[in-house]
């Protein structure tokens, strides 16, 4: 980074837009972290009613839930009801259950919100990004054509134009 003659670093072109609640995952709220007792925030889930989890879909082997962090609207996790952290560790009926959960959130994210393309993934392991790589979950996250506009191009900032709540009992309504 430059330097300017008083030492402080030379601004960059990024505007901040400051949200303090992303602190608390980050110090390792709803993650099971090794060195605190926290509760696996997705064994947790399925213990709680749909509209307080957040859980759109409720299925045998596997769950669909609104993501508390979303890169957009829509963004849904699909979730083993097994504690496991690996594909390698699903059992067939859980893999094929959460392919199958999948692409029925696909189609209920195309009828009710209209979504043109998704990105879809798993992250296998901390090292490859997962949030809470003790267990297993897809994200379904929605596109649109010009959902990456001006605003997270230029202005370097998320719009997130509907509420968590408001969403899932939506998609919970055309499942």
């Amino acid at each position: 980074m430059e330097k300017n003659i008083d030492g402080v670093g030379v601004p960059d072109s990024w505007q901040r837009l400051w949200a303090p609640h992303r602190m608390e995952y980050l110090r390792g709220e709803n993650r099971p972290l090794t060195e605190n007792e926290i509760v696996c925030p997705f064994c947790r889930i399925p213990t709680l009613g749909d509209q307080e989890g957040l859980i759109v879909h409720r299925g045998t082997e596997a769950f669909v839930v609104m993501n508390l962090y979303p890169y957009n609207v829509g963004h849904l996790l699909v979730c083993a009801y097994r504690h496991v952290g690996d594909l390698t560790d699903l059992s067939d009926t859980e893999r094929n259950e959460i392919s199958a959960l999948t692409s029925h959130a696909m189609k209920t994210l195309r009828k009710t919100a209209m979504a043109s393309g998704f990105n879809i993934g798993m992250n296998q392991g901390v090292i490859s990004g997962a949030g809470v790589a003790e267990h297993i979950h897809q994200h379904v996250i929605p596109r649109w054509a010009g959902d990456a506009n001006f605003m997270p191009l230029i202005g370097k900032t998320k719009v997130l134009p509907a509420l968590l709540t408001q969403t899932r009992d939506d998609l919970a309504a055309a499942w």
